[in-house]
């Protein structure tokens, strides 16, 4: 039997899978909240805003068991998700205000623990923004 033959009768033919169902989530993510969810999310982001407020008081006075752990994992997921989902709608989002109280140290420590919740190295993502040009 030729090479060729032995090569052809090894190749393992991919089973074909059906095409992947197109979603429109970013049009969806762009379209202008509807006149009853606008109230909505106006009401969330007022009581995030509170809260915010509340806990950077109670770190002020030197509280730091404010949230459980468990209370900052869910938030920490939701901010990750709400943060990556403006930056994929506009291109571009300010995560931190100009006169934020969150200091250098508390990026690095942040950062550093996103990093390793998702198993990702400093490599990674030094790679992923040069694709991406973030």
């Amino acid at each position: 039997m030729s090479v060729r033959k032995i090569a052809a009768a090894k190749v393992v033919t991919k089973p074909k899978l059906a095409p992947a169902k197109r979603t429109n989530a970013k049009k969806a993510a762009a379209l202008p909240p509807t006149k009853s969810a606008s109230g909505a999310i106006r009401n969330l982001s007022a009581a995030a805003e509170k809260l915010a407020v509340e806990v950077d008081r109670a770190l002020a006075e030197g509280r730091t068991d404010v949230l459980t752990p468990d209370a900052i994992q869910a938030l920490m997921a939701a901010a990750c998700r709400s943060y990556s989902a403006q930056v994929e709608a506009s291109g571009h989002f300010p995560l931190l205000a100009a006169r934020s109280r969150v200091t250098s140290t508390d990026v690095m420590v942040t950062a550093s623990g996103l990093l390793k919740a998702a198993n990702l190295a400093v490599f990674e993502l030094g790679m992923w923004q040069s694709w991406t040009g973030r």
